[in-house]
């Protein structure tokens, strides 16, 4: 296929162009990592939900090839506090966080068939692991991982290809900050989609890329 056009869509993790100090930022890399004759577009905007997708999907290009979205990392983060409430036991802990997965998955269903309605390749990011030398890191990634478990199951019941961050992005220098990703992390998310985008796409089953 040539010609193909990629965009971007979520928040902060493909538009980390504030982040990177002048280095080249995620829709950059993306566009050195495809062949010479493909485009990327950035819609994505850093602090989005998972709600938001769609108000940037309007703005879908004509000619659009493929769409990559990594968002609900700002819907977790808006859970944070609940990491501080006071519980008796560990079941409790658990059943706290575990009461948001339910409306996380129904948000993330109703965004990504939204996505999928525009009939082009899709594949979605999971939330990444914050870096190991990160305060409280151990707790971050066991709660992020309950949301990760969402986007999973939402994705491959769709037949949709997933781009797995915490495999893709696992040294401390992918993170620019706790949130966003380094100049070196974007580029190998760059690396990943352009792997997935050029490769072959079989909407009856998921890709899992890292």
């Amino acid at each position: 296929m040539n010609g193909g056009h990629v965009v971007l869509l979520g928040d902060s993790i493909f538009d980390n162009g504030a982040y990177v100090g002048g280095e080249p930022d995620v829709v950059a890399q993306v566009g050195d990592a495809l062949p010479a004759d493909w485009t990327a577009t950035l819609l994505a905007v850093d602090g989005d939900v998972i709600g938001g997708v769609r108000r940037q999907l309007a703005g879908r290009p004509d000619g659009a090839t493929h769409l990559a979205v990594s968002v609900g990392g700002n819907d977790a983060l808006g859970l944070a506090h609940l990491l501080n409430a006071p519980v008796s036991i560990v079941a409790e802990a658990i059943a706290t966080l575990g009461a948001h997965q339910d409306p996380f998955t129904q948000a993330y269903g109703a965004m990504l068939d939204a996505v999928l309605a525009t009939g082009l390749p899709v594949a979605v990011c999971t939330i990444y692991d914050t870096p190991r030398s990160a305060p409280n890191s151990a707790v971050i990634r066991s709660a992020i991982a309950l949301f990760n478990d969402c986007i999973t199951r939402v994705a491959f019941d769709r037949g949709v290809d997933l781009l797995d961050l915490r495999l893709i992005c696992t040294e401390d220098a992918d993170y620019a900050n706790p949130i966003e990703p380094s100049s070196q992390g974007g580029r190998k998310i760059a690396r990943a989609i352009a792997e997935w985008a050029t490769g072959d796409h079989d909407p009856r089953r998921s890709r899992v890329i890292r």
